[in-house]
Formats: structure tokens, sequence, C-alpha cells
């Protein structure tokens, strides 16, 4: 049975402000919670009988609660049988890098929607660590963790400032950006190494990293000369880039 001071806290974490002072945050459904469960312990743990009795071997303190009860916690419109309170990854952001690996960095990314699911591209490709801008939207708000399913627990998302990070980079270092300017991905030699920069949804790559980027690719339209959509959602374009990197370097 929920308590008062349950409901609170769970309701508390859906701001970036009560995430930031309980070092905690919620994660929702079965595929979210267990990937989660791989390497975090959670400090609550909510779930309907029905879900128990579909998961025996879960070993926790579960607080068994009612449809009804979940409802009232859930930030999701349907509910999916299982909802955990998780601490916070604490560490200090290094923003480190190894010349071998591919990253993603985010410039200034906002739709949660669209972090989460560019989390769980990377995942996808094999892409462990992502960078982000201070202004890029909170790892840990609800939708993001909802949008990841589950590559939450396996890509590391570190916050910086992007341009001291780009400015600490070996001479030469390949960095990558999408421009309508660029040059057709598809036709481009591509490393197999590198960071991909993405930018906002609504006014792309800020001027202050452009003149970071030191290879500018372009996702063409098909076929050439028709009128189109203006551009790609970012998590999409996201998608496509880091397809084509893995397919260059297979």
């Amino acid at each position: 049975m929920l308590s008062k001071n349950q409901i609170k806290l769970v309701h508390s974490l859906q701001s970036k402000k009560g995430r930031d002072k309980e070092g905690c945050f919620v994660a929702e459904g079965p595929k979210v919670v267990s990937d989660l469960m791989e390497i975090l312990k959670p400090k609550m743990f909510f779930a309907t009988q029905g879900w128990i009795d579909s998961n025996p071997q879960i070993d926790n303190d579960i607080v068994v609660v009612t449809d009804d009860e979940l409802r009232k916690i859930s930030f999701l419109q349907h509910p999916q049988g299982v909802l955990a309170v998780f601490p916070m990854l604490v560490s200090q952001p290094k923003c480190d890098f190894d010349d071998s690996s591919l990253y993603i960095a985010l410039d200034g990314v906002q739709d949660p929607g669209n972090l989460g699911t560019i989390i769980r591209v990377a995942d996808w490709f094999g892409i462990t660590k992502i960078f982000c801008s201070r202004n890029t939207a909170d790892v840990y708000n609800p939708k993001v963790v909802q949008a990841t399913m589950g590559s939450i627990a396996r890509v590391r998302v570190e916050y910086c400032d992007l341009q001291v990070l780009f400015d600490s980079l070996p001479a030469g270092y390949p960095v990558y950006g999408t421009f309508l300017d660029g040059e057709d991905i598809y036709k481009k030699s591509l490393t197999p190494n590198g960071i991909i920069v993405m930018g906002n949804e609504g006014n792309g790559i800020s001027a202050a990293m452009r003149s970071r980027i030191n290879n500018r690719l372009l996702i063409p339209n098909f076929p050439e000369g028709r009128q189109t959509a203006e551009s790609l959602n970012v998590a999409i374009a996201t998608a496509i880039t880091c397809s084509e990197f893995r397919r260059c370097s297979s």
C-alpha cells in the first residue's frame, strides 16, 4: 500500500529540481527497470501483484500496489505494472575520449523524446558515450528515461562545455556535423572514429560549434531537386548518420 510520503517523493522526481534534491530518478516498465537493475539497485520498487507473479525471480523489497495506486504515481498514460526509483549515477564529468572510438555530441537538443531516442540509437550502433551541452535536456527526465527503452543503462551521458572539450581535441581530430551545404554522406569517406555533432531541433548546430567542425555532412533528400520536408527530426538524422558510419567502417 502506498503512503502519502511515497506518493509525494515520486511526484517530486518529475522535475529536475526534485531529482537533483533527492539524487534519484524514476524508471517505468519491465524493460527499462530490468536493464537498469543490472547496474543499479533501486531505492524504491513498486509493482502490481500480477507483475510480481510473472517475475518471481525479482529479489527486491517490493511495495505491492494496486493498478489504481500505480496510476497515482506513474508518469505514463498506461502504466506497465512496475515503477522503480533509482539513484542517479554520481560521477564527475570527465569528458574524456580515446582516438579509436566514435562518439555523439549533442548541442542543445531540448526535446526529451529526442534525447531518449538518440541514446537508444547510440546503444544500437555501439556508441557508449554521448557528450551533451549544458542546455541539452536532462537525461533523467522521465520522458528521456522511457524513450531510451533501457539503453540508459549502457550509454554514458556526460554534460560539459562542448567548446572547451572540442578545443582540447588533437589537431585534425575528425569532428562531423550535418548541414544543408555539407558533403553527401553517401559519397563521403567516413572514419571509424571521431565525434558526430547533432544540433538543436529548431536552430541546428550553434555558431560557436560550427567553427569547430572540420567535416560537414549532408543527408540528401530523394530524388535530388524534389521539394520535400524542410528538415529531418534530429533523432532520425542521428540514426541515419550513425548507420552510415558503421556501414563504412565494417
